[in-house]
């Protein structure tokens, strides 16, 4: 690195993030074409860059793993350096990132008009009531979760199949008569309207760098689910060992999922309450752990059929799988539960973090309730009588009683380790 190069002011950030509109650095305002005078350093993507023309500053093409131009990035910290971006940073774009990693007084950000700012105003659509989503660098099926009649979404793309994808997902859910609107380089002078029914899509593809806009429309066939706890079993598949549905409700309510929250559902079976917390909670994470390959299989269809292809799927056996995992702040046990997977969970488990267990068997029943004698928490054993036909008539046929326990990990005292 040239020891000549510019240091940042003293009193001010050493790095800028501008987002850039359609229309290119015509569309900056004079702060940020100051940022980029003074920079030592621009990171951006081929396109961003490409805007520059001849500059004296390094310029630095963001390449992948993300990882390796964010090392760059930071052993640039003291000296001016600008990071180029799309629309407004701060929304699905790489000022979000970087504020994870830079401290807000060592960073500052310009954003333009974003892509879902830009397709309300063209759609007439009240941003507030719309559902603004990306499967930029994620799965198409994520949005499967967001599809409800009537619904109105605005979803940034990966690149210009992404639009056809997408049609592919809504015609299997039963949403095809929904319609598309394809909208390319908005803002700028190659911008470019289409409009398409989600069944039999015809467009041909486009630009990469665009948004597509949904208006969904349910079919016949189509299934929507709602996000509250409680799905029908049939909802999943399964092998027969799942929480079944009113357990699973209790479990999600006691579990208390809460946006950004980690939970880690041992023992998954079928991974119902890891799919279900996942679903209820914005931008929480959820890791199933699960012996068993054919039923880790069923876990990963379940997540990608209902929403929530982001769930993490670890196929071994607890307590040894729980090693090495990030700390959770719930924990369920529907399965497996034998002595030293508790132990393991509950010293893994976060202060004021949730612990919910479910026993089938004497033997589990027994570990709950030495548990609930030493621990505390609530202790219930939970009997449904499910109506049935007997012969030409009906009756209550009573499913297996189930016996649940769950409590809050207390804070340590003073003193004490976590």
């Amino acid at each position: 690195m040239d020891d000549d190069r510019p240091e940042a002011d003293a009193d001010g950030p050493w790095l800028t993030v501008i987002g850039i509109g359609d229309a290119g650095l015509a569309s900056l305002t004079s702060e940020a074409l100051d940022a980029l005078d003074r920079a030592a350093t621009i990171f951006g993507g081929e396109r961003h860059l490409a805007m520059l023309g001849v500059s004296d500053a390094e310029t630095i093409l963001w390449g992948r793993p993300f990882s390796d131009g964010l090392e760059a990035l930071l052993a640039r910290a003291g000296t001016p350096t600008v990071v180029l971006a799309t629309g407004d940073p701060m929304w699905f774009g790489i000022g979000a990132t970087l504020a994870r990693h830079v401290p807000p007084e060592d960073m500052r950000v310009f954003s333009a008009p974003s892509a879902f700012s830009l397709a309300a105003a063209r759609l007439g659509w009240p941003l507030q009531d719309t559902a603004c989503l990306t499967v930029h660098g994620r799965p198409v099926d994520q949005l499967s979760r967001h599809l409800f009649p009537g619904e109105r979404l605005l979803v940034l793309s990966e690149d210009a199949g992404s639009p056809r994808e997408i049609a592919r997902l809504l015609t299997s859910r039963g949403f095809g008569q929904s319609r598309l609107v394809v909208m390319e380089h908005l803002g700028g002078e190659q911008e470019r309207i289409l409009a398409a029914g989600a069944a039999g899509y015809d467009l041909e593809d486009g630009a990469d760098l665009n948004l597509v806009a949904i208006e969904c429309v349910a079919g016949r066939a189509a299934t929507p689910r709602p996000v509250v706890a409680g799905l029908p079993d049939d909802a999943f598949v399964h092998d027969g060992k799942m929480t079944k549905r009113t357990l699973r409700a209790l479990a999600i309510a006691a579990l208390e999922p809460m946006p950004g929250a980690l939970l880690w559902d041992v023992g998954a079976g079928a991974g119902s309450i890891a799919v279900e917390w996942l679903r209820g909670a914005p931008r929480s994470r959820a890791i199933a752990i699960e012996p068993l390959a054919e039923r880790c299989a069923m876990i990963a269809e379940n997540a990608s059929t209902l929403g929530v292809p982001e769930l993490l799927i670890v196929e071994a056996r607890a307590p040894e799988a729980l090693a090495g995992l990030d700390r959770p702040d719930a924990v369920f046990i529907g399965g497996g539960l034998s002595d030293g997977v508790f132990d393991a969970a509950w010293q893994a488990l976060k202060p004021g973090g949730r612990m919910v267990a479910h026993a089938v068997t004497l033997e589990s029943e027994a570990i709950l309730i030495d548990l609930h004698g030493r621990l505390g928490g609530e202790l219930m054993r939970i009997a449904i009588d499910r109506a049935e036909t007997v012969g030409p008539f009906r009756g209550f046929k009573p499913a297996m009683p189930v016996v649940h326990w769950h409590l809050t990990k207390p804070h340590p005292k003073p003193g004490q380790a976590g």
